[in-house]
């Protein structure tokens, strides 16, 4: 199944909705980064709520990060997304094992440990907005839920959930958003409440193999759900070898000309998608040259 994202509303507009199906995307994620069963997890609910923040946003060229900085074992992860749900990311330590909390349950809590979570939009504004809230457990969904109450005042129910088959390669992984418009009723608001106090854990919905339609229908099926659109989900890394070259120029003649004369060559790395950009000191001094 390919990757998407639904945006849909219920509640007559006093409700908004997103789902997403996201197992390729993060698989291909496990696979540039070599990540442990943990850090997969971590990072595949980290992809999956930036791949529906992404499409809340509005212009083509906005773009969102979701930074967490943390005192556990994987000790961060960034991931950003854009409206047209391409999203990219990584761990900062992905090869770390720890036990599992009990058998089929990945301790992804105790592998992320105290810490904060940055929320960044970049809407083309002078200054990027930023929220940070300290981590509530570190279970990714619960943080992003607190995170949305806090910073942005929005009401708001997260899931997130990543199984990850014993051979390390990506089951499933999806999630959903629910948000309370200002207009949401206190009977829409309880409602809402008691459905997702009943309904199975998002991990469950998934090993079920319900699709993110079948997810909001469980949910809001009764409350006039009404789906928007289906944005295409995927991993993608827009770095370029000009890309890198800008930021060689950007450091300026004298790093340029340190670079030359001690290191005779450059190598540069994505952290996003793992390529490497290597240059030589010929192709240093053309870069040079254009910098002065």
């Amino acid at each position: 199944m390919q990757d998407y994202v639904i945006r849909a509303t219920a509640g007559d507009g006093s409700i908004r909705a997103f789902a997403a199906t996201t197992r390729e995307l993060v698989q291909h994620a496990r696979e540039i980064h070599h990540t442990s069963p943990v850090a997969s997890a971590a990072l595949g609910r980290m992809l999956t709520a930036a791949a529906m923040m992404g499409t809340m946003l509005k212009g083509d060229k906005d773009l969102i990060t979701l930074q967490i900085r943390s005192l556990g074992p994987l000790k961060g992860i960034v991931v950003s997304g854009n409206a047209q749900g391409q999203v990219k990311g990584y761990v900062f330590q992905p090869n770390v094992e720890i036990p599992s909390k009990y058998p089929g349950k990945l301790d992804v809590s105790g592998a992320i440990g105290e810490g904060y979570l940055s929320v960044i939009r970049d809407i083309g504004m002078r200054e990027p907005y930023a929220g940070r809230i300290q981590l509530v457990s570190g279970e990714i969904a619960e943080d992003l839920t607190y995170y949305f109450a806090q910073s942005e005042q929005t009401p708001s129910a997260v899931g997130l959930g990543v199984l990850v088959e014993t051979d390390t390669s990506i089951r499933r992984a999806g999630g959903f958003m629910i948000q309370l418009m200002p207009d949401a009723t206190e009977e829409r608001i309880c409602k809402l409440e008691e459905r997702l106090n009943t309904i199975p854990y998002v991990t469950d919905l998934l090993d079920m193999g319900k699709t993110p339609e079948e997810i909001l229908e469980m949910i809001l099926g009764d409350m006039d759900l009404k789906i928007m659109d289906r944005v295409p989900a995927s991993f993608y890394c827009n770095c370029s070898r000009e890309r890198v070259e800008k930021a060689l120029l950007s450091i300026g003649k004298e790093e340029l000309e340190k670079m030359i004369r001690e290191d005779k060559k450059a190598n540069l790395h994505c952290h996003f998608c793992g390529k490497d950009y290597a240059f030589t000191e010929s192709e240093l001094c053309q870069l040079l040259e254009r910098a002065k």
